[in-house]
């Protein structure tokens, strides 16, 4: 798993299957839960960790009609599968504004949307209209966005078995370039700010009520703490980064020494950002 998560760590999955249509989806999510067998949606990997052991079921990648994008005047229907990057690009090259925020997260928009992403002031929230998803059942379903439930970093994706198969969003009429020009903003803030040249999740904590994490992270001593292979970015502080040869039990072990170094520092617990797959 480690060739499908941005961590670069991770043991086997029992197998790796690639859907091209909802059809195919339901299909194969219902004979897995008819043999009992465990399974996952793979976006981009891009917030996971997976064990150094693997995973003891299915993983399942979204491909064909999940990675297409219809535009129709301000309203753009994606698949799960579509990179956040190129949605933002065909947004742009439509002259539509309103996702700039999410030019350069390394995310699918199923991802988005089960997490809720949101970078520089903008949450898929504010652009979301409704989400079609694979139910419990195996029925698909239209959600609005009250339905949702979107939190920060939250959704009611996390909290039961759906699985997101596309979303309608409304963007806004705007400039190209000016909306490219916002794009690069952002994109040169990453490059700046970020690790972005060692494998990692991004944010690994989430942003705790009244606090910035890195922050605390940074005044407990913490800035290039590291355990084996994995070490806190001393660029930035709210990234743990695979910086060299990091297994997961590295980074699990540093994800978890920070939380408690920072607990006793200030108080405050982080809460992972990241999911953990596999046994820990």
């Amino acid at each position: 798993m480690k060739d499908y998560s941005t961590f670069r760590v991770g043991g086997p999955a029992k197998a790796l299957v690639t859907v091209f249509t909802v059809s195919e989806l339901g299909s194969l999510t219902g004979f897995l839960k008819s043999e009992n067998l465990p399974y996952m949606i793979l976006g981009n990997g891009s917030n996971i960790l997976v064990s150094d052991q693997g995973y003891e079921g299915v993983a399942i990648r979204l491909g064909g009609d999940f990675e297409k994008v219809a535009i129709q005047g301000n309203s753009v229907q994606a698949g799960a599968g579509v990179l956040l990057t190129k949605l933002a690009l065909t947004a742009q090259q439509e002259a539509l504004s309103g996702i700039e925020f999410a030019y350069g997260i390394p995310g699918t928009l199923g991802g988005a949307m089960v997490m809720n992403a949101g970078a520089y002031g903008g949450e898929m929230k504010d652009v979301t209209v409704s989400v079609d998803v694979l139910d419990e059942t195996g029925s698909v379903r239209t959600l609005t966005a009250a339905e949702m439930a979107f939190g920060y970093r939250d959704s009611v994706i996390k909290h039961r078995s759906l699985i997101v198969l596309s979303a309608m969003l409304k963007l806004k009429s705007g400039d190209r370039d000016a909306i490219m020009s916002v794009m690069q903003e952002h994109m040169n803030a990453r490059r700046s700010k970020q690790p972005l040249e060692y494998p990692s999740a991004g944010s690994t904590f989430k942003r705790p009520e009244g606090y910035f994490a890195g922050k605390l992270i940074q005044d407990a001593g913490l800035s290039g703490k590291s355990i084996g292979g994995a070490q806190v970015s001393e660029k930035h502080c709210g990234f743990v980064i695979n910086r060299d040869g990091a297994t997961a039990k590295d980074i699990d072990e540093l994800m978890n020494y920070v939380k408690a170094q920072v607990k006793r520092t200030s108080g405050v617990e982080l809460e992972p950002e990241v999911i953990k797959i596999g046994e820990f």
